[in-house]
């Protein structure tokens, strides 16, 4: 092998532990984690090139901190004194503000501010903002997540998946599912319009003009949509629009539909017209896991642009501008492109079960 010799690297029990803990610490700097993580793959003997491409880093990165813990030990993974104005800030004041934030709530709210955390620990509102902002503290944010449920999610997000990454030969395949309840809605006064300096600015009150369902399909390989509208939303419709896609699709074409357990999608109706039309072949997706489905994005990109500001004083007319929607994409569609793989898939959900599996919540 070429290259310079690397020094040998060789763990006491004491620092393995350490090490872990390092890696394992709720309240522990990202870049200290990893640089923790780096020594002890180095500790099982594995070359520079490898530790990269596992944790993602290049190989420069791995032989500095490496090197340093060779020289240094555990001190060498720690940042070096900058130059500039001492510290007024201990270490340990910062594990306080961290182990705070991240373990306790203040009496009188749900989550900590800047100015609560400063008055609680004796800094200022400047410390904690910088405190927080080095170690990626955002108590002020909050995400929702949802975990199918589904005994067959594995089984379902490879069949999916492979459809979106290896599509069948002569078939085509359609996402499908339905926007209901879209409403009419028109403000109280009229509009008044963008002007330099100025947005545009409407009342805060609506006025409610009724609903509609855009039921749509579209086609992953084009970006192409199938829609159409209905005042409800039963089997009855559901079957409508299966026969549109019918008519749509070339008829030497097979038909892949991906679509959710929706019960209008499997009513005994739904399920003797699907036996008819054998080339028809449906795909459902896993339970709670709406994200899989294609159309789902395309109905996100429809509401922020086009349904979520505008106003219509009539079904009838929400329903046409829907039909304008559909014209104008039509013209000059483009796919999405899907690229994450089922295993990749598989390998994210299983990390994060691991991390709130370890959640003290």
């Amino acid at each position: 092998m070429s290259g310079r010799p690397k020094a040998q690297l060789v763990l006491s029990d004491a620092e393995r532990e350490q090490l872990m803990a390092l890696t394992l610490r709720r309240k522990t700097a990202q870049a200290l984690a990893l640089r923790a993580r780096i020594v002890l793959a180095c500790a099982e003997g594995q070359d520079n090139n490898v530790v990269a491409e596992r944790l993602r880093v290049t190989p420069q990165t791995v032989s500095k901190w490496r090197g340093r813990f060779v020289r240094d030990r555990l001190d060498g993974l720690l940042d070096a004194p900058r130059p500039g104005a001492p510290r007024t800030i201990a270490d340990a004041q910062v594990d306080a503000v961290i182990a705070k934030t991240l373990e306790s709530v203040p009496a009188d709210g749900s989550h900590w501010s800047t100015r609560s955390m400063a008055r609680e620990q004796g800094l200022s509102q400047t410390a904690v903002t910088r405190i927080w902002r080095a170690f990626g503290l955002q108590p002020h944010r909050q995400e929702t997540f949802k975990l199918s449920s589904d005994p067959l999610f594995v089984e379902k997000v490879r069949d999916i998946v492979g459809l979106y990454l290896d599509p069948p030969l002569k078939a085509m395949v359609l996402c499908v599912d339905e926007k209901s309840q879209i409403q009419a809605l028109d403000r109280t006064q009229p509009l008044l319009p963008l002007a330099p300096g100025i947005p545009e600015r409407r009342t805060h009150d609506y006025v409610r003009h009724g609903t509609t369902t855009l039921f749509a399909a579209l086609n992953i390989a084009t970006g192409e949509v199938i829609g159409e509208t209905h005042r409800r939303h039963r089997s009855v419709e559901f079957l409508k629009f299966l026969r549109t896609i019918e008519a749509n699709v070339p008829a030497d074409l097979d038909i892949h539909l991906v679509m959710d357990n929706y019960g209008t999608h499997k009513t005994p109706t739904i399920k003797a017209w699907f036996k008819r039309h054998p080339r028809f072949q449906v795909h459902f997706t896993p339970t709670s896991a709406s994200w899989i489905n294609q159309v789902e994005r395309w109905f996100a990109t429809l509401t922020q642009k086009y349904l979520r500001r505008g106003t219509h004083r009539s079904t009838r007319q929400l329903e046409q501008a829907i039909r304008d929607y559909l014209a104008v994409h039509n013209d000059n569609p483009k796919p999405f492109i899907w690229t994450k793989t089922a295993d990749d898939i598989l390998d994210s959900i299983k990390r994060f079960c691991m991390r709130i599996s370890d959640s003290r919540h």
